[in-house]
């Protein structure tokens, strides 16, 4: 049906998205060079669908895009009008419990909302102590990343699986997963914030107490736009559209300018995303049917391998398009035993799933959430890792909730 030249633009735009903004980010942050990249990598695949009589897959790919965008914004846009503001006793038992939130409030509000949304207060709360080098890299695991296993409205990838047919409550199955990540992470930060916190100053801790503020919410009516957002997303199109579009310009109309001010809030991140997430879901089609089609000979056939398969790609690339490279590659495959979701295995669905997720944790360009939590960490003057020396911590932190994953989906595969 596509001919083999049609499967490099889909690999060429990945790339691009994964080392540009790395080697001329100046040139990247500009919307018009990643529009005319995007198009450059789009429009071959589109002009030869067209003309070749496959103008529906175009048209079917707009649609998904659509949908995806439309609800990524509408999330982004009402996290973003919300402000958690005050400063309170940096405690490992407060730490945690910040991080605690973050990974519940993660599946409801994105990954994107629930780092924005906790991110400076956790900073500002913890400003006073000296050994605070360990927040950050917590942070993006649990909460940038893990933590939006639940939903489809938790993680991009799960946002692209829905709209391509697995039922929006059907991720609530990898609640286990979520689980085992969340607690394993999060004991793995008390732990080490305790022995950072005994290493404090006594000045520094009666700095700590005399500076507190109490906790304070503005923004609170972009708090209902939000909870709205999640039924609105399970609407059919285009009613669902048109009532996310309807959130997010009601949301900016009753927003104050201070809140966004307070936030930082940009426009940027979420242009960036809809520009080179066009370019993904129009270069997707020749691979999906590719992988479909080859899926029988390659040497991925099992859940355990696409887990690790999806997850380590997932930590070099966007997690979001590995996703859909994996699961389309999984519907080659029969089912078994097991009634198909979206034309996939459940237990292989659920490992492309929970590697795409947690395993865009393993570096800062795994997931968009990422390299915004760091940023905002410097501009506060907190010292975070290297490149590779978080994907070092990442790795290391994460690979026994990994090995405990693998081993609980080969023995959910051999029952």
């Amino acid at each position: 049906m596509y001919p083999t030249w049609t499967l490099l633009p889909f690999p060429l735009l990945v790339l691009g998205i994964a080392a540009l903004p790395l080697l001329i980010p100046h040139w990247w942050e500009r919307p018009a060079f990643q529009a005319v990249f995007t198009a450059a990598c789009a429009a071959p695949i589109v002009a030869f669908s067209v003309s070749a009589g496959l103008g529906h897959a175009v048209l079917e790919a707009a649609h998904e895009y659509v949908a995806f965008i439309t609800t990524l914004g509408a999330l982004y846009v009402t996290s973003g009008g919300i402000h958690l503001s005050g400063d309170i006793e940096a405690t490992p038992r407060v730490n945690l419990a910040f991080l605690l939130l973050g990974a519940a409030l993660a599946s409801v509000i994105g990954t994107t909302g629930a780092s924005m949304l906790l991110v400076r207060p956790l900073l500002r709360t913890n400003r006073q102590r000296a050994h605070t080098a360990h927040l950050v890299p917590f942070f993006i695991v649990l909460v940038a990343n893990a933590g939006g296993l639940l939903t489809p409205l938790g993680d991009p990838p799960l946002l692209v699986g829905y709209i391509e047919g697995v039922p929006f409550f059907w991720t609530l199955q990898l609640f286990p997963i979520w689980f085992v990540y969340v607690a394993s992470v999060g004991l793995a930060f008390y732990l080490t914030d305790v022995r950072a916190y005994a290493r404090e100053s006594a000045e520094a801790l009666r700095r700590d107490l005399s500076m507190r503020v109490p906790l304070g919410l503005t923004g609170r009516r972009n708090v209902g736009l939000l909870i709205a957002v999640v039924p609105a997303a399970m609407l059919p199109t285009p009613y669902r559209e048109a009532i996310l579009l309807a959130i997010a310009a009601l949301s900016i109309r009753l927003t104050p300018r201070a809140v966004h001010g307070k936030n930082d809030f940009s426009y940027a991140p979420i242009v960036d995303v809809a520009l080179v997430f066009s370019g993904l879901f129009l270069c997707l089609g020749p691979i999906q049917v590719a992988l479909a089609q080859a899926a029988p000979t390659l040497p991925v056939q099992h859940a355990w391998q696409m887990f690790w398969g999806a997850g380590l790609l997932s930590a070099v690339l966007d997690n979001a398009p590995t996703y859909s490279a994996f699961t389309a590659l999984a519907r080659g495959l029969p089912s078994g035993a097991h009634a198909a979701v979206a034309g996939v295995d459940p237990i292989r669905l659920a490992a492309i799933s929970a590697g795409a997720v947690v395993m865009g944790a393993t570096t800062y360009i795994g997931n968009g959430p990422n390299l915004m939590v760091k940023a905002i960490a410097e501009r506060a003057g907190v010292r975070v890792p290297s490149f590779l020396r978080y994907a070092m911590f990442a790795s290391l932190l994460l690979l026994p909730a990994h090995l405990l994953t693998t081993l609980g989906l080969w023995l959910l595969e051999h029952e």
